[in-house]
């Protein structure tokens, strides 16, 4: 840097503490009028300062102008459109060559390398505080410097020394020579990654390129610490980046995260009080999924480095220090699991466990229960403890829940106890689906994640406890008003509510029947588009679960909903209930929204959505109890037109064999509900049970006979789910045959009955007893139904060969034979 030896200017990075508005309309003044309160002799200095700025020769007139501004116009009595004018006129080639000289040790410079850190930093800080000047591409250049600079103190001391002693035994040289020793000292050192890019995009006066040159070596000494000042200066500019539309992607595309975890590591100054803050906004929404898959191993590093300092940290610290800790542990599903991050959690455990069995306020636990969440949906309930301290932790959740939520209507919760209140869903969430895995069976081995030794009788205190929180969230949700359907509390106070009724529906029965029309309208709001999604939207992205994290689409609500639904639609007071709400339309256009959807994503390998075949469950419990409804509700009509559409194309996915099933059989229960044709039958009619006819007949496997028949290939994965649902649409086959004459028709068309007649002619037994009856009923209702399909069964059953010897029931088929009862709980 020329011209620059004398000149020690001291810059302020502090933004002015008032701003006042200049002269002239929108505030901006004119030149005459800039200054804000400086008096007139004050802003005659200040616009001669500027034109020197403005047409400086060098680097000196350029500093010995901005010493007088910062001696003579104190930032305090600057208002924005004159520091705007300052800040354009100083320019950013200035600080940014100040950092590349001070890298480089140039021995042209005049100052320390220290000094001209200290001075590019001050200058690049006050000029951060513009966000025009933040955003500016020059100014984002520099931000690998001061990474490399935060992450590895300030240039290194001893380093220079050893050049000042090189440069003693050197003089008898050149300076050429010395210019040569000076360039090769500093090719040796290794430059960090952080700070490359920016030395070799930084430009001098003449817009010529400065040589790439790190700020830093790795031969810096972790202890030597840089001044507060250039620290806090680092700090001010990346914080002002990060605070811009895309200013965290600036800062995470240039190396961010492995320099700010090296500052942590190495503790440099200002690391635990400026850089955990930068690193957790970093980290924040939508980011960290992206940040962890990236940066896996730094991030795990400061992980187990930030949990060691909680072990260590006093009592009031670790209380501080539990909502930081939550920022920093990785979400779930992204980090693969490994032994060092079971650590971290089970160090984590055994420092809350002694503080949740103290004594605390409603304002200290708040952040604890939020962190024993998030460590429950990291890595379950197998490191929390011994099972009393378990009870113990859902205890205090569900206390501080009943608590918050059993208020005087029309107290507001502010957002702190609504934060604390949806950590404390998280838990109960995962103590009820514990609880009633353990209570469905004893015999088999518990998950991984499960509470340890839990006996029957905590599992019963557990379950009380529950419900009395549950009861207060259905207390809270009958208050709710329409317009509040877009807060993202209820909706996390919906959701947990769902996972109980998912669970259980036997108690606070009367209570969840009084609330359906709360939850059923709540979730047609969100499916039709009504309420508004942006804080959903936002909140989805926060989520520590992964299967939840990703874009608000309206149908998430009736999504957790869904499985409480095939509870309530099997029993009769729900069910009416539901009815009165019109709970089978709003099923049908969740399937007509989810299909939409799917249809959009041809050419991709389809994933399986569980919630379709839930709304399916549903649907057909209404379909077996209320025939009535069925017929004449429109709803059933849109659904039958979806079905023929999509069972077509189901068909050929495996993936979604499932799926297809369901949709057969849904088709087939509301077949055999529907009276014959007067006229011709309809194209898709025809069309769709020729699909189901197909589909049906692709599950068995006679290709081994004269052995058993075996499940087919393509069904064999999914048997276990599925073969209920085949039985179902082959009993239902049997009653459309009944219904509807004409199929029995198409029954022999498609080739069902002589493939199904030819496998059970050469085999030698069926999987099973219940796919043997489930045959036999529905070759039974053919027989019944159509004498030539009578015939054919009967010389079929002539030849008394293979799994047809079983079916006494075929030998004398009568036309009063009854069909079996469906039974609602089947389709559920």
């Amino acid at each position: 840097m020329a011209d620059s030896a004398d000149v020690t200017p001291v810059v302020s990075s502090q933004p002015p503490v008032k701003e006042e508005q200049g002269g002239g309309e929108g505030g901006e003044g004119s030149e005459s009028d800039a200054g804000g309160g400086l008096t007139d002799a004050q802003r005659e200095v200040l616009e001669r300062c500027l034109h020197a700025l403005r047409q400086a020769q060098n680097d000196s007139h350029t500093l010995a102008s901005l010493l007088l501004i910062t001696r003579l116009c104190p930032a305090s009595q600057l208002d924005k459109p004159t520091l705007r004018r300052i800040f354009e006129a100083i320019g950013l080639n200035l600080p940014a060559r100040l950092l590349v000289t001070a890298v480089r040790g140039s021995d042209n410079s005049g100052l320390p390398p220290q000094e001209l850190l200290s001075l590019g930093t001050a200058l690049l800080a006050a000029l951060s505080t513009d966000p025009d000047m933040a955003c500016h591409p020059q100014l984002l250049t520099t931000i690998p410097f001061l990474l490399g600079i935060l992450a590895n103190g300030p240039v290194n001391q001893q380093k220079q020394e050893n050049q000042e002693q090189n440069q003693d035994g050197e003089g008898g040289q050149s300076p050429d020579c010395k210019v040569q020793s000076t360039e090769s000292s500093n090719a040796e050192s290794d430059p960090t990654n952080v700070a490359k890019s920016a030395g070799e995009e930084a430009k001098g006066d003449d817009g010529s390129e400065a040589n790439g040159v790190s700020p830093t070596s790795q031969e810096t000494s972790p202890s030597s610490k840089m001044d507060e000042a250039m620290a806090a200066d680092c700090y001010q500019v990346l914080t002002a980046v990060c605070a811009l539309p895309r200013g965290a992607d600036q800062l995470l595309s240039r190396g961010a995260v492995p320099a700010l975890c090296q500052a942590v590591e190495q503790n440099q100054t200002f690391s635990h009080q400026r850089g955990l803050a930068l690193l957790g906004c970093l980290l924040s929404g939508k980011r960290k999924d992206k940040v962890w898959s990236k940066h896996p191993a730094e991030l795990l590093t400061l992980l187990v480095r930030l949990s060691k300092d909680f072990c260590q940290a006093t009592d009031q610290t670790k209380l501080d220090m539990c909502a930081q800790l939550v920022m920093f542990l990785p979400p779930v599903g992204v980090v693969v699991e490994s032994e060092e991050l079971k650590g971290v959690v089970a160090r984590v455990w055994g420092v809350l466990r002694p503080m949740l069995q103290a004594k605390l306020t409603p304002r200290q636990i708040g952040p604890i229960l939020v962190l024993s969440a998030c460590l429950l949906d990291l890595h379950g309930w197998e490191l929390v403890g011994p099972p009393k301290f378990c009870c113990l932790l859902v205890n205090r959740a569900c206390v501080e829940v009943r608590m918050g939520l059993e208020e005087p209507p029309g107290n507001e919760l502010g957002p702190e106890l609504q934060h604390t209140l949806t950590g404390c869903y998280r838990i109960m969430e995962a103590a009820i689906e514990q609880a009633c895995c353990l209570g469905v069976s004893q015999a088999t081995a518990p998950p991984q994640s499960s509470i340890p030794s839990i006996s029957l009788q905590q599992t019963r205190q557990v379950l009380g406890v529950l419900e009395e929180a549950f009861s207060a969230l259905m207390y809270h949700l009958q208050q709710v008003d329409p317009s509040r359907y877009g807060d993202p509390f209820v909706f996390a106070t919906f959701r947990s509510l769902c996972s109980w009724l998912a669970e259980e529906t036997s108690c606070l029965k009367q209570e969840v029947t009084g609330l359906l029309p709360f939850l059923i309208g709540y979730s047609r709001s969100h499916l039709q588009g009504e309420s508004p999604k942006q804080g959903l939207s936002d909140w989805m992205a926060e989520m520590s679960d992964k299967e939840e994290r990703g874009a608000w689409t309206g149908k998430e609500a009736l999504r957790y909903l869904l499985p409480a639904l095939c509870h309530l639609s099997a029993e009769e007071g729900p069910r009416k209930v539901l009815l009165t709400l019109d709970t089978p339309a709003l099923l049908v256009d969740f399937l007509l929204q989810c299909w939409t959807s799917l249809k959009g994503k041809s050419g991709v390998a389809s994933a399986r959505d569980p919630s379709m075949e839930t709304a399916c469950s549903a649907l057909l419990n209404f379909t077996v109890t209320e025939p009535e409804r069925v017929r004449k509700d429109p709803c059933f009509r849109k659904l039958e037109a979806l079905l023929s559409e999509a069972l077509p194309v189901l068909v050929h996915k495996p993936r979604l064999l499932v799926l297809a099933a369901n949709y057969c059989t849904l088709a087939l229960m509301i077949g055999r509900l529907k009276s014959a044709p007067s006229g011709s039958v309809e194209a898709g009619q025809r069309r769709l049970f020729s699909t189901a006819l197909r589909f049906l007949r692709s599950a068995l496997d006679s290709s081994a006979s004269p052995g058993p028949v075996k499940v087919s290939l393509s069904w064999e994965e999914s048997w276990d789910e599925a073969a209920e649902l085949w039985r179902l649409c082959l009993q239902a086959l049997g009653g459309c045959a009944r219904a509807q004459p004409w199929i029995t028709t198409l029954v022999r068309e498609e080739g069902w009955l002589k493939h199904t007649l030819t496998m059970l002619s050469q085999c030698s037994a069926l999987p099973d007893k219940h796919t043997q009856e489930a045959l036999e009923e529905a070759l039974c209702a053919m027989a019944d139904q159509c004498p030539v399909c009578k015939v054919e069964i009967g010389d079929m059953m002539k030849t008394d060969k293979g799994a047809l010897i079983c079916m006494r029931n075929l030998k004398n088929p009568s036309p009063l034979h009854p069909p079996r009862h469906i039974n609602p709980s089947a389709a559920a």
